[in-house]
């Protein structure tokens, strides 16, 4: 019984995955939209609108916060100086999810993680 078991493990160690995952996010916070498979999108989702979040706060309580998942000093600065104001009268929902074809090699399901407001970068 697997009731209650939050996460994917995607395949990978512990260590790995918290590290793709990590990067995805900075990825995702630079660019404002990664492609990736859809199990990977989902897990990456929720990271981001937590920082985006944070982001919005604007304390150093929160710069640490988000400096503990985003490797990128620079990205870190986006997202406080822009990405935050950007996204202050809006109550969650940052991201989008679009849904691509399958991948040709492996016919992975595949989609575009991108945040929503504005599609600048």
């Amino acid at each position: 019984m697997a009731n209650r078991i939050a996460g994917r493990k995607l395949g990978r160690p512990t260590d790995h995955r918290l590290a793709m995952l990590r990067n995805q996010v900075t990825d995702l916070l630079r660019h404002e939209k990664i492609v990736t498979t859809e199990a990977k999108a989902r897990e990456v989702r929720g990271i981001a609108e937590r920082m985006i979040t944070w982001g919005k706060q604007g304390s150093l309580h929160a710069r640490r916060q988000v400096l503990r998942v985003v490797t990128d000093k620079e990205t870190v600065r986006k997202l406080f100086d822009d990405l935050g104001p950007r996204f202050a009268d809006r109550a969650g929902g940052y991201t989008r999810l679009v849904r691509l074809g399958p991948r040709r090699g492996d016919a992975a399901r595949m989609a575009q993680l991108e945040l929503v407001g504005g599609e600048e970068g």
